[in-house]
């Protein structure tokens, strides 16, 4: 082969690299490990797998993230070292880490590269009491907080006034609010209450239950409906997280013992940060103990 071909402009390349990882210590030889690995999968020889090559790809660092190979704050391999050990194009190696970048798992910094995320904290929420978020985050050693975007006296939506049991002329306090635990952003929450169970606006607390408390209608029940849903672009940008992300989408009315409904609140939370988590008890079975 002639001085100067691509060819050999490229093996020089992978040469210089490997001196150049001796030099550096571990940080390189981690990667050239790596680069092993991903030339032994053959992902262009795996025609009969039915999933998608970026998947596949994705599949493997997301392992790799797992098992400690690529540590919280490292970079992954850059997208031509990838393709020059697995054949795969660029496209569908970029495809596959925007996956990773979507599930969390690393950071892309513009100019710079793509690097493991950190291993984030989550949120048990349990689901048998009613608990307001202030009172929950404080039980985890958390500091609550609020970053108010309405509130304001209005008269009730159509929706508002049946779920609440109101009249259209009656009058709601509507809470609209960013609910933050150590000055991260947790959740949207808009909250629509009876704006006579409420003091004056202008002295409202950041906590609804303590004011709902304080005018002897804390709720002894509530109803909760969830789902799983892509935070849409407001509360995305809200939340300072991407558009589409994982959320779950949550709906609260709660009651008083008599049955008076003091508050129906809609609620996006990040699916990255939360676990809400319900304890079920079995029923027992006439006869003996129940059998699984």
């Amino acid at each position: 082969m002639r001085t100067g071909e691509p060819g050999e402009e490229q093996d020089r390349g992978r040469h210089v690299g490997l001196r150049r990882g001796k030099r550096s210590g571990t940080g390189m030889e981690r990667k050239e490990s790596l680069q092993e690995l991903l030339a032994r999968e053959r992902f262009a020889e795996k025609a009969d797998n039915p999933t998608p090559l970026y998947m596949q790809m994705a599949t493997l660092l997301r392992k790799f993230i797992e098992e400690g190979r690529l540590r919280p704050g490292e970079a992954l391999p850059s997208e031509r070292t990838i393709a020059d050990a697995t054949s795969l194009s660029r496209v569908t190696i970029r495809k596959g880490i925007d996956l990773l970048a979507h599930e969390g798992l690393v950071d892309q910094r513009r100019g710079s590269g793509t690097y493991v995320r950190p291993p984030v904290e989550r949120i048990e929420q349990p689901l048998a009491s009613v608990t307001g978020f202030s009172e929950d985050m404080i039980s985890y050693g958390r500091k609550p907080s609020v970053r108010w975007l309405t509130c304001e006296y209005a008269r009730p939506t159509a929706h508002e006034a049946m779920v609440l049991g109101l009249s259209p002329q009656d009058r709601i306090a509507r809470l609209y609010r960013i609910r933050l635990a150590d000055g991260f952003p947790l959740a949207v929450e808009l909250a629509t209450v009876p704006a006579d169970l409420l003091p004056p606006l202008e002295s409202m607390g950041d906590s609804l239950y303590e004011e709902l408390s304080r005018a002897g209608a804390y709720p002894e029940k509530a109803l909760q409906r969830m789902h799983a849903c892509a935070l849409p672009e407001r509360e995305a940008a809200l939340l300072e997280a991407e558009a589409g992300a994982p959320a779950l989408y949550i709906e609260r009315t709660s009651r008083l013992a008599d049955g008076r409904t003091v508050e129906f609140t809609r609620s996006h939370y990040r699916g990255d940060r939360f676990d809400f988590v319900a304890e079920l008890t079995l029923p027992r079975r006439k006869g003996g103990d129940g059998a699984a």
